[in-house]
């Protein structure tokens, strides 16, 4: 028996949807691009089960399409879609911005939100937009479960990879991300202050940025259309 502080071994499926997760991410699936269970399932080393499995959950968060008898088609990011999450997002995590300011929660309780602002400064100050990618989404997933809302929480986990994956291909089509560093910081500063207003409408404001560049850049380069 495990000891309990260990984690929980991955089943064939995890570990299939981190592969095909991987795989669209890295463009090696292309957005359009079809293939066949048996196809995929020689490529990741597996029998067609946990793959099956696998895609349909990534179906789910809106990765790829699942064609009874043709396989899967690996969906292109639609501009509709991008508008419509951040839409939601951004709604979501302003208010787990503000229910975190109320919270009173001290500096510990908020270490894990420093640490990913100080992560994305060293990356920045690296030229390292992969790391900074990463240690934004460390701060985005910390803002929202510091709400303790587990609803709230398990919603926006539904749609992260949608935005991760329009993030990856977009990275270094956008200018250095120093006004995002800058607004996380001031989120931060204002849930430590205990004002959930400020903490709501900085957040918003981050959020509508972020969403209008990442549209803009999405038609400027014709990457929905791919």
């Amino acid at each position: 028996m495990l000891p309990s502080n260990q984690p929980k071994p991955k089943n064939n499926t995890e570990i299939a949807v981190e592969k095909l997760r991987g795989l669209i991410f890295s463009g090696e699936l292309p957005a359009g691009s079809n293939h066949l269970e048996t196809e995929l399932a020689v490529r990741l080393g597996m029998s067609r089960t946990p793959v099956r499995e696998a895609a349909l959950m990534l179906e789910a968060q809106g990765l790829l399409e699942v064609r009874a008898r043709k396989g899967v088609r690996i969906l292109p990011v639609s501009v509709q879609d991008m508008e419509e999450i951040y839409d939601v997002l951004t709604a979501l995590e302003s208010m787990a911005a503000g229910q975190a300011a109320n919270a009173g929660l001290d500096h510990s309780a908020l270490a894990g939100l420093e640490a990913a602002i100080a992560d994305m400064e060293t990356a920045l100050d690296q030229g390292n937009r992969e790391d900074w990618a990463e240690a934004d989404d460390r701060f985005h997933t910390e803002l929202v479960r510091l709400s303790g809302n587990s609803r709230m929480i398990a919603i926006v986990a539904l749609m992260a990879d949608q935005v991760r994956r329009a993030r990856a291909i977009t990275l270094y089509l956008r200018p250095l991300p120093v006004k995002s560093n800058e607004d996380h910081r001031q989120v931060l500063d204002a849930i430590s202050a205990g004002d959930a207003e400020t903490a709501r409408d900085i957040h918003k404001a981050h959020r509508d940025a972020a969403k209008s560049t990442l549209v803009a850049l999405l038609k400027q380069n014709r990457l929905h259309m791919l």
